[in-house]
């Protein structure tokens, strides 16, 4: 994978870069390097829109399942977005004590839970469900708020708190 070296313009939200001539997976991959950058440690999370879509950039096109958390502290800043575990093409096994362990280890006080339908469809299944509600319980042991759970679609996400989910 190549990446290209962005620097901001002079216009907000603008950026240059280093070559002018851009395939399109040159652009998808720039597009991935931004949604990681908005996602990266320190920046506070304001804007569930934004956040979203970031999430969108980064795992709509993803072939198999992953099963992702964004790190919060007790500000909502981002600690870090990790990747726990991938799976097959309508399946991840989720292990609620790796979620523990991520979380304790970098002090998080919050997280949102992610993960992609590789099918497009964005809605939860009842195994969505049960496994946001086995990890909400097990985290609020140690004392970590569980947010949102995200499910990325092909076109749009799912929070499973706006639904009521959590």
């Amino acid at each position: 994978m190549r990446y290209h070296k962005l620097k901001a313009g002079v216009e907000p939200g603008t950026y240059v870069m280093e070559s002018s001539v851009m395939t399109e997976q040159d652009i998808l991959t720039m597009a991935n390097q931004l949604a990681k950058r908005r996602l990266s440690k320190g920046r506070r999370l304001s804007n569930p829109l934004e956040v979203k879509a970031h999430l969108m950039t980064l795992f709509q096109h993803c072939e198999h399942e992953i099963f992702s958390i964004l790190l919060l502290d007790n500000q909502h800043r981002i600690i870090g977005l990790h990747e726990l575990f991938q799976g097959t093409i309508n399946m991840a096994v989720v292990h609620p004590r790796e979620v523990v362990k991520l979380s304790l280890k970098h002090n998080a006080a919050a997280v949102i839970l992610i993960h992609n339908h590789p099918s497009g469809n964005p809605e939860p299944s009842s195994a969505d469900i049960s496994i946001t509600k086995q990890l909400k319980k097990t985290l609020d042991l140690v004392t970590v708020n569980v947010i949102d759970h995200i499910i990325v679609g092909a076109e749009e996400c799912t929070s499973l708190a706006e639904k009521g989910l959590i």
